[in-house]
């Protein structure tokens, strides 16, 4: 156990007698039996076998694995969100608006993205792929330097989008200041959508795993709802939106969602490649 340890591996160790108390307790994770296992080996253990089925750990370590997940997905997604939104208020003044955003539009934004949709990222079913993956090291931070470029990027992308909703919108302050809003809204929704498990190569699919489609379904009905129905409108401080200035939101909108899909699918087969051993492009 011990050469294992300083090779850097993980140590875990099986025991229900009093005699591998001590090797429980020197293993980075100790396991006992809970029904077969003495009370000395389940004091020195770190997890407990309620039922003695060695299948439970495999269990427990894919909640595990599918819990940690949708925490560092969501915190991508909400950390993005939140620094595009400054990032929005801070280079205004690059497309003539001093106030891009009033606030009643960011507390909506957030209502919707960080409320609505990050809630529906605790639910998010395990990708069938993570259990394939080797485990972290215990000393990896949630942030990784790799993890820490991609949000810088996303968060930038959001920016520009919703820059560019402004600039290429014509009108008074509140129709372009509307514009930057839906840009900025459906922006993270995409984000949001394209940080969800991966569909149709999913373990437990069959518990459902659609509230993240769901949730960005019916933020979409709010968000335009706030655009277009007038009490909505009146409370949120926007204006209606002709055709064209509401496709360019669109169209500016669901770019940092699309590239960040499309990065993702070129990290899963790199990923793929290294775990197969063949080199790209062979």
């Amino acid at each position: 156990m011990e050469w294992l340890q300083e090779a850097g591996e993980v140590v875990a160790m099986l025991g229900d007698g009093v005699n591998d108390a001590p090797a429980l307790r020197r293993a980075d994770i100790g396991v006992a039996a809970g029904r077969s296992g003495s009370e000395v080996a389940k004091e020195a253990a770190d997890l407990v076998l309620t039922d003695d089925e060695l299948g439970s750990v495999v269990a427990a370590v894919e909640e595990g694995r599918r819990i940690y997940s949708n925490i560092r997905a969501f915190l991508l997604y909400a950390v993005s969100g939140g620094l595009a939104e400054v990032g929005v208020m801070v280079a205004g003044n690059l497309v003539g608006l001093a106030v891009p955003l009033l606030p009643g539009q960011i507390l909506w934004i957030n209502l919707l993205t960080h409320g609505l949709v990050g809630v529906a990222f605790g639910s998010e079913p395990i990708d069938s792929r993570e259990m394939t993956l080797p485990p972290r090291p215990p000393t990896e931070p949630v942030f990784t330097r790799p993890a820490l470029v991609r949000l810088a990027w996303v968060t930038l992308a959001l920016v520009a989008a919703a820059l560019a909703a402004g600039a290429l919108t014509s009108g008074a302050d509140d129709v372009r200041r509307t514009a930057i809003f839906a840009s900025l809204g459906v922006g993270q929704l995409g984000v949001a959508l394209a940080l969800r498990a991966r569909r149709g190569r999913r373990v437990g699919a069959e518990r459902g795993g659609h509230g993240v489609d769901l949730a960005v379904l019916g933020a979409l009905v709010l968000l335009a709802a706030a655009v277009w129905v007038p009490p909505l409108r009146a409370l949120v401080h926007t204006t209606a939106l002709d055709l064209r200035t509401t496709l360019v939101a669109l169209a500016a909108g669901v770019v940092p969602g699309c590239v960040l899909q499309l990065s993702r699918g070129r990290v899963d087969e790199v990923s793929s490649l290294r775990r197969s051993g063949s080199p790209p492009g062979g």
